[in-house]
């Protein structure tokens, strides 16, 4: 019973030290997202792929493709600002544990299981660039399953970093209906590669 006891006491412990962790996390991206409305544009265009898609193939879903145009280059540009921002942060803030469930400080512990996360917003940067010429810009269903893409691992990456990779997928699926796998086979191959190179994920 001692023993029981015990390791009830440290599960809850450990339990209440992650959620801090976590709080801690997600306020920080918040707070460096804001400024430049990032999750916001993310998030309208997220949708306007979406919708457009339930449109009839041709003009008309080419038509609200290229309305999205102005609001891609926006946020290319924004994210762009935002990763050299981030890049000043220090490396004790920014690392992501690779391991599959969440655990305090694991970063810390076992800093050869993770990366860094100011590494990771850079390459989605370099990535949503890449993704606004595929198709030499034009408003195609390539270019924007590309851009949607690049935008999803954007936010797999921030719900790696704030929770852990097993809930990123977990929400990726029940809110996308898709896997990092699936994800990472629809970016630009530069973005999956230098992804893979950093995260070590294995989509085979």
């Amino acid at each position: 019973m001692d023993v029981l006891l015990l390791l009830l006491l440290a599960g809850a412990g450990l339990q209440l030290v992650n959620r801090q962790q976590q709080r801690t996390r997600v306020q920080l991206l918040a707070e460096s997202f804001a400024p430049l409305d990032i999750q916001r544009l993310t998030e309208t265009l997220l949708r306007g792929y979406l919708s457009a898609l339930d449109l009839p193939v041709g003009e008309p879903r080419e038509t609200r493709w290229r309305q999205l145009i102005p609001l891609e280059q926006a946020l290319a540009e924004r994210l762009s600002q935002f990763a050299a921002a981030f890049g000043a942060r220090s490396a004790t803030e920014t690392r992501v544990s690779t391991l599959p469930l969440a655990l305090p400080a694991a970063h810390r512990w076992w800093p050869t299981a993770s990366f860094d996360l100011r590494r990771a917003f850079d390459i989605h940067a370099r990535g949503l660039q890449r993704a606004l010429q595929v198709d030499g810009g034009a408003p195609t269903r390539d270019r924007a399953y590309t851009l949607m893409a690049e935008l999803l691992l954007l936010q797999f990456s921030c719900h790696w970093f704030c929770r852990s990779r097993a809930v990123a997928t977990a929400r990726l699926v029940a809110l996308h209906q898709t896997t990092p796998a699936e994800v990472l086979a629809a970016v630009t191959p530069a973005t999956r590669e230098d992804y893979l190179a950093l995260t070590g994920l294995r989509i085979a």
